[in-house]
């Protein structure tokens, strides 16, 4: 994309209002290309755009951009987030305050390209493209997070990976287990004081969730919320709106399955006693 536009309602079922152009790609003076998928916060009075984009090197990354008004405009900071890579941001703001960032996508998202060499997160070019750790007994890899500064436009703490496990609560789900995996599409929230933590299994085409008791994890794997839809990459969030909860997500079923060519969708979904979470009817 070269640019984000802003879209408000004021019901589920209300009409929406396009805002407009918020931010483009020649405002954010540290990226080369290829604007993907954000994620918006606010605190304190601002509102904060979090967006991957390609550096001057083509390596992923991620930036801040930050305004007086949901609808913008958004101004971007000079340099991306110290430490930021990969794809699809997603902020959270705890009860306290404090707010985290996670992130990471495979394959097109680099997250593979990344590891830790001597303490720091190094990049390998030479793992780009559709590739991702296989085997038997290999462990998936594993998103990303780290917690905001007060500003919210830098890390707090250092990334971390985000660790998935089996519904036993001590394995790691393994990489060849493409129906559970994590691929991209990360987002956290809260309920009843539990993290719940979602995310894409990509080539399987789910949205999946995990629980845990602490915002860094680690999180035990529950089920499914949305089996397959049409098109990649079903990327949501779920929030609060109303008194209800609802989880927002695109397919390709207008435009018959191409998958660039994406609509919005919205479910309503529930909890159970067990704090399962299912979709309302």
């Amino acid at each position: 994309m070269v640019d984000y536009h802003v879209f408000s309602m004021d019901s589920i079922s209300g009409p929406v209002t396009d805002h407009g152009v918020v931010l483009t790609l020649s405002d954010v003076p540290w990226a080369s290309k290829q604007l993907w998928a954000p994620d918006a916060a606010t605190k304190d009075g601002k509102y904060y755009l979090y967006l991957p984009a390609r550096d001057h090197d083509g390596i992923f990354r991620i930036g801040v951009a930050v305004a007086e008004k949901p609808e913008g405009p958004f101004t971007a900071q000079k340099s991306f987030i110290a430490g930021s890579y990969s794809i699809d941001p997603a902020s959270f703001v705890d009860d306290d305050g404090k707010a985290y960032l996670y992130f990471g996508g495979i394959w097109g998202g680099q997250l593979q390209c990344w590891s830790k060499d001597a303490g720091e997160w190094v990049f390998d070019a030479s793992k780009t493209g559709p590739q991702e750790p296989s085997g038997e007994n290999e462990i998936a890899l594993f998103p990303r997070v780290a917690q905001l500064t007060d500003d919210m436009l830098e890390f707090e703490t250092p990334v971390q990976e985000l660790v998935i496990l089996d519904q036993d609560g001590v394995s790691p789900i393994k990489a060849d287990d493409h129906e559970r995996r994590f691929f991209e599409a990360p987002w956290m929230h809260k309920y009843n004081g539990t993290y719940y933590f979602s995310y894409s299994t990509g080539d399987t085409h789910y949205i999946v969730y995990a629980t845990g008791e602490s915002p860094f994890g680690p999180f035990r794997y529950r089920g499914r919320i949305l089996e397959p839809v049409l098109g990649w990459t079903t990327h949501h969030s779920i929030v609060e709106f109303g008194g209800r909860w609802w989880i927002f997500y695109h397919d390709c079923e207008l435009s018959k399955g191409v998958s660039h060519l994406r609509s919005v969708k919205v479910r309503e979904i529930g909890y159970d006693d067990q704090g399962d979470i299912y979709l309302v009817d």
